[in-house]
């Protein structure tokens, strides 16, 4: 017994043995691979097949092929076919090796074999497909996977599979058609194809297709709701928005128990485009569909409202304009009380009394009222006290506004809500000629982790302590201050006059830069873009190295890009902001909208 006992120990240690001496030479054999030295490669998995020609059939056929020894390579393989008909990778190596010398034909008369004989069984199916993927034939593995649909008679199985595929080849139109097929079984996958079909597509003639695949279906089954929904998001991406909303209305028409919500999230799309005209009509329509009961009608009417306000005042207007937008507010207000679902309609309205129409104290008391709703959201009551804040302040009223704002910066410590506080309490120091309080302040601000208000700060603060070293008294930079308050009270006449006046009362001050800067901002607030060109150029020419510099070249670049429709401008002023100004806090967005200029396509894994 023991003697038996030592005979199995002592084979099982041999075994062991001759198992690591053989991984030992696989691992030295693969070195030999990377270095190109196949021919000893070659050598090693010789021997090892000569020990066990099936384990090492595969890594010995690779490394004939590596010194193109097909006549050997398809002798042995020949040879494990006829052995193992029923195992199809031998089958697809030999079709390799034919493809290796050139015999296409026979190539295509092994893999016409496999696909002949094919099982009705779908894991034998994806298994033969994954084999051909393996061994780099994506077409065959596509059309064993086709052919399997055939068999099993269920045109929308291995959808998946075949999108994987077919995104191998950049196949547009069969893999739209096959996530269609894929969104009529599982329409939950309508975001996936959205993304895949956004980073797929290259143009109008890529959605033009798709639009044609949706139109088709949708006649054939007019009743999947996917199709109607992904025809609308197409409409969106080609900027074709009053048919987008045809659409989603259409659809919206046919189910009798929706509330629209569909509807309403399209509209807030739209506004976010500013295809205003068209989100008051998918607006108007939810109203005209709703009863004043429904969760979705008081917020309709606000989002109309604000909607027209959006409009309104991004566009050119008159008085007239802002008057009756000002009733729409006040007719809402008396319709739904105010409350801390009125809130923001109520802000919103305080800001146009305020800044449009100048009516302050109407204004104050109206947001004084609105923070004074005791079940008010947090967020918006912090907004509404910012707002408020700024009534005060450009009401002659500083101390309010500070207490307001410091308020906001208390009970937010440590957010960004407490930094827009912050910074807005050190521009009212600002703006009252307090420039060491303000500078103090501004040191904090400068580490914020919103970057906007870093970088606003840090601006500010530059400016301060740049004008304060040639006028210690600051008696230019006051008279700029006071000019910069005017702008942010909407009064651009009054802040020209007094910006005019700082040269001829403080020649050879510091400010020329600056005085450029809110010319332009001011021309910007008039909707004046052609005109708003002039003095940021005029900043980019003379004053490169100041302040303003890196600011002016990144809003050429916007006011050519989306007001004067001057593309080739507008990529030249944002190529100077990634070559001139790589610090620049527009670096990310210049090189975004550069990308999107140049038509580079966007990452098809974001």
């Amino acid at each position: 017994m023991k003697r038996l006992l030592v005979l199995i120990f002592t084979l099982f240690a041999v075994t062991i043995c001759l198992h690591a001496q053989d991984n030992n030479e696989l691992l030295l054999a693969r070195q030999y691979n990377q270095n190109g030295e196949f021919q000893k490669a070659a050598d090693i998995y010789q021997r090892l097949y000569r020990q066990d020609n099936e384990t090492y059939f595969f890594v010995y056929t690779e490394s004939l092929i590596n010194l193109k020894k097909y006549d050997e390579a398809e002798s042995i393989t020949k040879k494990i076919v006829r052995k193992h008909p029923e195992e199809p990778q031998y089958a697809i190596l030999l079709g390799k090796i034919y493809n290796e010398q050139g015999h296409s034909d026979k190539a295509n008369a092994v893999y016409e074999g496999l696909l002949k004989n094919l099982p009705a069984n779908q894991a034998a199916i994806s298994g033969l497909a994954t084999q051909f993927y393996q061994a780099e034939n994506t077409d065959f593995a596509i059309k064993i996977l086709l052919k399997g649909r055939d068999i099993l008679h269920n045109p929308e199985m291995f959808g998946t599979e075949l999108i994987s595929l077919y995104r191998l080849k950049r196949d547009k139109a069969a893999i739209t058609n096959e996530y269609l097929n894929v969104l009529s079984v599982n329409p939950i996958y309508i975001n996936q194809a959205q993304n895949a079909f956004g980073a797929l597509y290259e143009g109008e003639a890529d959605y033009d297709m798709l639009r044609t695949a949706l139109l088709k279906r949708i006649q054939k089954d007019p009743q999947q709701v996917v199709f109607t929904s992904l025809l609308t998001w197409q409409y969106l991406q080609q900027k074709q928005y009053d048919q987008a909303l045809n659409q989603a209305l259409a659809l919206n028409r046919r189910q009798a128990n929706s509330n629209g919500s569909d509807i309403f999230e399209l509209c807030q799309t739209l506004v976010a485009n500013g295809a205003y005209d068209t989100a008051i009509r998918g607006y108007e329509y939810l109203i005209g569909k709703n009863a004043k009961t429904d969760d979705l009608y008081i917020p309709t009417k606000i989002e109309l409202v604000n909607a027209k306000n959006l409009k309104i005042t991004s566009g050119k207007y008159v008085q007239a304009d802002l008057l009756g937008l000002e009733k729409d507010y006040t007719d809402l207000l008396s319709e739904f009380g105010k409350n801390a679902g009125t809130a923001f309609a109520m802000q919103r309205l305080a800001n146009l009394q305020a800044f449009k129409l100048h009516k302050l104290n109407e204004a104050q008391k109206l947001l004084e009222e609105a923070v004074s709703i005791t079940a008010l959201r947090p967020q918006t009551l912090a907004s509404c006290k910012l707002d408020l804040g700024d009534l005060y302040l450009i009401n002659n009223q500083p101390w309010e506004a500070t207490l307001t704002y410091s308020q906001v910066e208390k009970a937010f410590e440590g957010t960004p809500m407490a930094q827009e506080a912050n910074y807005r309490n050190a521009k009212l120091s600002y703006y009252t000629g307090d420039f060491k309080w303000a500078k103090n302040q501004l040191k904090v601000l400068k580490a914020a982790t919103s970057q906007l208000i870093a970088n606003d700060a840090l601006n500010l603060s530059l400016l301060i302590g740049d004008n304060l070293v040639a006028d210690t008294a600051g008696k230019a930079l006051k008279m700029y201050a006071h000019a910069d308050l005017q702008i942010f009270k909407e009064e651009p006449a009054k802040a020209l006059i007094t910006l005019d006046s700082i040269d001829k009362k403080y020649p050879n001050n510091a400010l020329a830069d600056d005085i450029l800067m809110a010319k332009a901002r001011i021309l910007i607030q008039q909707k004046n873009y052609a005109a708003a060109v002039v003095p940021l150029k005029q900043i980019v020419t003379e004053h490169q190295y100041d302040l303003w510099a890196d600011d002016a070249v990144y809003m050429l670049g916007t006011i050519y890009e989306e007001q004067l429709n001057d593309k080739e401008t507008a990529k030249s002023y944002y190529q100077k902001i990634i070559t001139d100004y790589p610090g620049s806090i527009w670096i990310g967005d210049a090189r975004k909208h550069f990308r999107i200029l140049r038509g580079d396509k966007p990452d098809s894994s974001s």
